[in-house]
């Protein structure tokens, strides 16, 4: 599909913003729904201000309200059913342009998406970094496999790129992440007769997400001592390029519940096992890496035992978890995986991927474009200029340098539009009207 995106990026001279979040910026009204937890949307609001926008915020559950920095917020507080009809006549009431949210599979956000598509109101859709850890993602429509950039290596042959500038770090770490996603949890148990019909995507139970958590710091010293010298192992000369990855995702992860054929997490490493005994020459191993943030959820240990005794091929399966993922794609034969941003570090390294569900660079002659069955005897070579030149298009168009959950430099660069003057009184361009009846306005936090 065509991308809808100027074939060039802005001028040197120009704030380093991919072109979807400068169009953000050139809207005049924005709708921001859900973000993902921390600050992020907040500060956002803040730059989005300073532009000279209006901006209109709309809470789910007390997480939501927790980290919003301004006054004049909406609360959903309804139904799921009556969510379409009332954000329609919002939309329509005070003339939004755009819609900002985070993860288009939530089902708050599928309503959104439907209803702005409906009006012809832009949706603006934040994810995760294609390119990680320096990025966040932002595309016009829809992320990932709903994505509209082009899946032609023609594409991106026929439009150079010139050199991205350096991303400034913002030095995430997962601790950080886990005491403010505590924080979201609690916030949203505690508030919930405030929101009496809220939904979410997942569990924010105020003891169990916290025990959840513990048991993954205990595993992951378990795993420092149980795994100790593994990586050596691999790495060295007797292994080195005779092992394939397997990097798993996060079981919930709405790229495996809508954009794969696989059910669970447990039914693509069947088949990967069962592909890899039948298929891979016999002098190769297999090794699967569990996904850190998944690590308080989910142990696939027995899963892999079983499989791998069932098909006679123990001694040639290694399960592992923390091991340092840069220095194991540099070692490894292939990289297969559903549709993981894995697969763009490993393209990054030089290890061919091939990709078993929708991917936004599932591009042919960029991923091995056969069946699993042949990538095991002939996983190709890494066409490092098309990478290039496909990984420099991703930074102009959709990677914003900024992190959800600790700094984001981005968000700093603040020039003015043209067609908007920056106002000295932000907190005035927050709509401040009353919403419908049930759906209380929520006080600043």
């Amino acid at each position: 599909m065509p991308t809808t995106e100027p074939a060039q990026p802005p001028s040197p001279s120009s704030p380093p913003w991919p072109t979807a979040f400068r169009a953000l910026v050139e809207r005049r009204h924005t709708l921001i729904l859900q973000g993902p937890m921390g600050r992020f949307f907040s500060d956002l609001a803040t730059l989005l201000l300073q532009q000279g926008q209006h901006v209109t915020k709309v809470h789910f559950n007390g997480g939501d309200q927790l980290f919003w920095r301004h006054p004049g917020a909406l609360r959903f507080t309804d139904r799921p059913e009556a969510l379409g009809p009332w954000l329609r006549a919002l939309m329509q009431r005070q003339r939004i342009d755009a819609v900002v949210l985070f993860g288009q599979m939530r089902p708050v956000h599928c309503v959104a998406r439907a209803v702005a598509g409906e009006l012809g109101v832009g949706i603006f859709v934040f994810e995760e970094g294609y390119l990680r850890p320096h990025y966040v993602t932002i595309e016009r429509r829809g992320v990932n496999a709903l994505s509209r950039l082009p899946r032609t290596a023609s594409f991106y042959a026929e439009r150079p790129q010139p050199r991205p500038p350096t991303p400034q770090p913002t030095t995430q770490n997962i601790r950080r992440t886990a005491l403010i996603a505590a924080a979201y949890g609690i916030a949203s148990v505690v508030m919930r007769p405030c929101y009496p019909h809220q939904q979410h995507h997942r569990s924010l139970h105020p003891i169990a997400e916290p025990l959840r958590w513990a048991r993954s710091f205990l595993r992951h010293l378990h795993y420092r001592v149980s795994e100790h010298g593994l990586d050596t192992r691999l790495t060295s000369p007797a292994l080195s390029k005779r092992w394939f990855l397997v990097p798993l995702q996060v079981q919930s992860d709405s790229q495996i519940v809508h954009h794969s054929p696989y059910t669970s997490i447990e039914a693509f490493i069947t088949d990967v096992m069962d592909s890899f005994a039948e298929h891979a020459p016999d002098e190769t191993g297999l090794v699967i890496k569990h996904h850190p943030m998944d690590r308080a959820y989910s142990d696939y240990r027995r899963h892999i035992a079983q499989e791998a005794r069932r098909l006679q091929i123990a001694h040639r399966v290694v399960y592992l978890h923390d091991q340092h993922l840069p220095t194991l794609l540099d070692h490894a034969r292939g990289v297969i995986t559903i549709n993981s941003t894995v697969g763009l570090q490993a393209l990054h390294h030089g290890a061919p991927v091939i990709t078993l569900g929708e991917s936004v660079y599932s591009v042919p002659g960029l991923v091995h474009s056969g069946p699993l069955a042949a990538f095991w005897r002939d996983p190709g070579e890494v066409d490092h200029a098309l990478y290039v030149r496909f990984r420099r298009h991703l930074i102009a168009h959709t990677q914003l340098n900024a992190s959800f959950y600790a700094q984001a430099p981005a968000l700093q660069t603040r020039p003015t539009h043209p067609h908007h003057p920056v106002r000295t009184t932000r907190h005035a361009d927050l709509t401040t009207e009353r919403p419908v009846v049930t759906h209380r306005r929520a006080a600043g936090t």
